[in-house]
């Protein structure tokens, strides 16, 4: 076999350590297109769905006949399968065609059809008819919040962060399943302090997770998972009716539901049928929308990485969350497991919901370092928020996030760690102690928490339970000790669920009290000009990133660093000495500015310089450019007045050339453009070289360091500085002598 370094080298990056698959249709491991996917097709006697998909009413299995009797309108059907598929695809990106008449159509079409549809369109064009078909005008967020030590106190302090950065829902799990009362309670405090109000919900088995939303310690679920395979539903010892039955009972106590699926888990638990992925995918999101349900978080979830082992795998997935808003089901888009080892692959991924929006762009953002994520780690997570607030900033698209500065976000946090403290101790809870208050506050992970008495935390689950407190204990509680501002937004939440404002497709709580969903807040898009656009307090919120220096203050220099160390003599005349060599600066050197691109002071910069000469019995003298601010003619300048004929011309920003009198403006003998790899032992070697030239001596360029990512950190500071030195400029002023001390 050849041998190539360069191939050795590819095979250790991080793309590598992913799995990739061929396509294995057999056992479902394949996106699209199984020889076993049926195809499309229907018949309707007397309102009632008979054959669907080559199959005979007499032999539907229980998807089948839950789809054909709760999925499908039987009114539309017959008339929407006869349309041609690429037809229905071009009414999905077409703006002229309504988003209500392709919900109309697709109500209309079987499983099968609804695959070859989506099959049509390329991820441009997903995102494209996501961008129109997704239920609320308005994009979202979700986070999840959880810690390895289940700790109360950073629970509660992470919530606050999340909702203050905007997060609209937030979801907690566990790793030891009767903590879950302590953790819904946690989250449900931090929710609701600082800016914001959040629905939360903790992920742990049906019947506690419904018992903690009767207690009203959540206020949604998303954990009722469906399959697209019976024996899949079968191990999971469920149907479609009990799942039904199970969102009924969360909805007819006011809790938001939204349903589990994604392509994948049916291969997985080895019982796909032979169907492709996203076949049955499209099974599971219409037997959701037969439950009756709001919405999905769908997007492969856990299961991300086998399709994304197989050719067409994240295609997949986005088709997955298109069908779904086709379906008319609130959209939580996946992009919380882990999908990549690979920070380009995750990224890119990320960008087939980013940039179109969906109702919730991650069922999950890990909004605390990956190691505390209980869920299996997250795709993006704490480390990444400012990734994240600078692609909205790069493509003013809202991703349902907002910086927040460390001061910001430190207050919130204690409000939240402080206010949670009070409920234990008011309910006699296992106390939460100062340390551990101060401690949630600058936590980076749990591994900075003091360890809690696990044993006496499990013991006070079991009587909080036995005792029946819920919701109301909490609200009294907080407003007994000082935070009635917290209770009163736990208090309007629980509001909420008896008027059933937020069981509405798409819904969210708002800080006011109010609810934004696919009612009150429907997507309009209708082609350019339509549809959600950035308000412009929005804009200014999405744009005002911590990090964001004020331009006209970069390069301003203090007090101190203005002082005059530089004294202009006279004007500057040639020179008729061979041993001097002329330093010449530009014109807001050691003046307007102090120091160079790299922060290396002007005055270091000058000694060095001249250091070098006189190390090689040359005589440095140092005059001041006005009439340019350009390096080369700066340095060109300076050689004209140069007894020895050769120059050394140095911006402000510390871009240097080294002249002579005979070259043109644009040639040189050396030329240092990088300023920031230019350091003080660098300028004294330029110092010396140009007295070799002018001695004529043998000269050894000065070594330069290649930095493929000084653009990307200086260019900016260096367009100020340079502005800034251009500012200096005098056209009409000679160059002039300068002593300095």
């Amino acid at each position: 076999m050849e041998h190539s370094k360069r191939f050795e080298r590819r095979a250790e990056r991080a793309i590598n350590r992913d799995s990739f698959i061929r396509e294995w249709p057999e056992t479902g491991l394949v996106i699209f297109n199984s020889p076993s996917d049926p195809d499309p097709g229907i018949r309707v006697n007397g309102g009632r769905i008979t054959a669907m998909d080559g199959r005979p009413e007499a032999e539907f299995d229980m998807l089948d006949r839950f789809i054909a009797r709760r999925a499908i309108d039987p009114a539309v059907a017959e008339e929407a399968m006869r349309l041609d598929s690429l037809a229905i695809a071009r009414m999905l990106v077409d703006f002229h065609v309504p988003r209500a008449e392709a919900i109309r159509v697709v109500s209309g079409l079987t499983p099968a059809k609804i695959v070859q549809v989506v099959d049509k369109l390329n991820v441009v064009e997903m995102m494209m008819a996501l961008q129109k078909m997704r239920a609320r005008r308005t994009p979202s967020n979700q986070a999840h919040v959880t810690n390895k030590k289940e700790n109360p106190a950073l629970l509660a302090a992470d919530a606050a962060e999340a909702v203050e950065r905007g997060f609209s829902e937030l979801e907690t799990t566990v790793g030891i399943s009767r903590y879950a009362p302590l953790n819904a309670l946690a989250i449900l405090i931090g929710s609701q302090t600082g800016r914001g109000s959040a629905l939360t919900q903790c992920a742990v088995e049906e019947s506690l997770g419904l018992r903690l939303a009767f207690l009203g310690l959540t206020t949604y679920a998303e954990t009722l998972s469906v399959y697209g395979t019976e024996q899949a539903f079968r191990d999971g010892d469920d149907t479609p009716w009990s799942k039904a039955f199970l969102a009924s009972a969360y909805a007819s106590r006011g809790i938001k539901v939204r349903f589990t699926s994604g392509s994948g888990s049916e291969a997985l638990m080895g019982h796909s049928e032979g169907k492709s992925m996203l076949y049955l995918e499209t099974r599971c999101l219409m037997a959701i929308k037969g439950a009756g349900s709001q919405g999905v978080q769908n997007g492969s979830i856990s299961c991300i990485a086998l399709p994304e082992s197989l050719p067409g795998g994240v295609r997949g997935v986005l088709a997955e969350n298109l069908i779904a808003a086709l379906l008319d089901l609130e959209l939580a888009s996946g992009n919380d497991a882990m999908a990549s080892h690979s920070d380009i692959r995750k990224a890119s991924k990320l960008m087939l919901q980013f940039l179109p929006g969906t109702d919730f762009i991650f069922s999950g953002y890990s909004s605390m370092p990956r190691e505390d994520n209980l869920f299996g780690g997250g795709n993006f997570d704490a480390e990444d928020l400012d990734d994240y607030n600078v692609l909205q900033r790069d493509m003013l698209v809202d991703g349902g996030v907002r910086p927040v500065s460390a001061p910001e976000a430190a207050a919130v946090r204690r409000r939240a760690a402080h206010a949670v403290q009070a409920v234990f101790d008011e309910l006699g809870l296992p106390p939460i102690s100062d340390a551990e208050v101060e401690a949630a506050v600058a936590a980076r992970a749990s591994g900075d928490m003091p360890d809690r008495d696990m044993v006496a935390d499990l013991a006070a689950v079991e009587e909080f339970l036995r005792l029946g407190r819920n919701g109301l204990d909490v609200i009294r509680a907080l407003a007994r000790r000082g935070f009635a501002d917290i209770a009163e937004k736990i208090l309007a939440v629980q509001r909420l669920r008896i008027s059933g404002d937020y069981l509405q497709t798409s819904a969210v709580a708002l800080p006011n009290g109010q609810v934004r969903s696919a009612v009150n807040d429907p997507n309009d898009y209708a082609g350019p000009g339509t549809g959600y656009h950035l308000s412009p307090e929005r804009l200014a919120e999405i744009s005002a990133i911590p990090q964001a220096l004020e331009p006209a203050e970069i390069g301003i220099v203090d007090g101190s660093a203005s002082r005059p160390w530089l004294r202009e003599c006279h004007d500057a005349c040639p020179g008729t000495d061979s041993s001097e060599i002329v330093i010449a600066l530009g014109p807001a050197f050691g003046s307007a500015l102090g120091a160079t691109l790299l922060g290396l002071p002007h005055r270091d910069v000058l000694a060095a310089l001249t250091g070098g000469i006189r190390a090689e019995g040359m005589r440095p003298r140092v005059v001041k450019i006005y009439a340019t601010s350009d390096c080369g003619f700066i340095g060109h300048a300076g050689a004209q007045l140069s007894g020895s004929g050769v120059s050394i011309g140095i911006q402000s920003k510390g871009t240097t050339v080294i002249h002579r009198r005979d070259l043109q403006p644009l040639d040189n003998l050396e030329l240092f453009p990088q300023a920031p790899n230019l350091t003080l032992e660098s300028y004294r070697v330029i110092g010396r070289n140009a007295a070799k030239y002018a001695k004529g001596e043998p000269v050894l360029p000065v070594p330069t360091q290649i930095d493929n990512m000084a653009r990307l950190k200086y260019i900016v500071k260096t367009t100020i500085l340079h502005l800034r030195e251009t500012e200096q400029v005098r056209k009409d002023k000679p160059a002039q002598e300068v002593q300095f001390a």
